[in-house]
C-alpha cells in the first residue's frame, strides 16, 4: 500500500504548483489523495500480461489533410504585418519568455 499523504505533502505540492490551499483544507485533500493512491495500488495488482495496449477507443481513423497554405483568396503581406509588430528579428515575431 502507498504511504499516506500528509498535510505537509499537500502544502508542499500546493506551493510548487502555486495553488492557494488553506491549511484547513489540507487534511481533506490529504485523505482524498491517499484514497486515490490506494485505488491505484489495487489496479497495479491486475494481471495484464496478455493484454495489448489500447491505442484508440474508436474504430475511426484520423483523416489528415495536406499541409498546404490556403488563404481563401486573401493575400498576406509579411513586411506590412511585421512593421506593426512590437518586436521582430530575422523575419520572426519575438514574444516574451513565459518559462523561467
Amino acid at each position: 500500500m502507498a504511504q499516506p499523504i500528509s498535510t505537509e505533502d499537500i502544502m508542499s505540492i500546493a506551493k510548487l504548483s502555486r495553488l492557494g490551499i488553506d491549511e484547513s483544507q489540507c487534511q481533506g485533500h490529504a485523505e482524498s489523495l491517499s484514497k486515490i493512491l490506494s485505488m491505484m495500488d489495487i489496479l497495479s495488482e491486475v494481471n495484464t500480461d496478455d493484454i495489448k495496449p489500447l491505442t484508440n477507443v474508436h474504430d475511426g481513423v484520423q483523416v489528415l489533410r495536406p499541409d498546404v497554405v490556403d488563404l481563401n483568396g486573401l493575400s498576406v503581406n509579411r513586411e506590412q504585418n511585421q512593421a506593426i509588430a512590437p518586436a521582430v528579428q530575422d523575419g520572426l515575431y519575438l514574444v516574451p519568455q513565459v518559462i523561467d
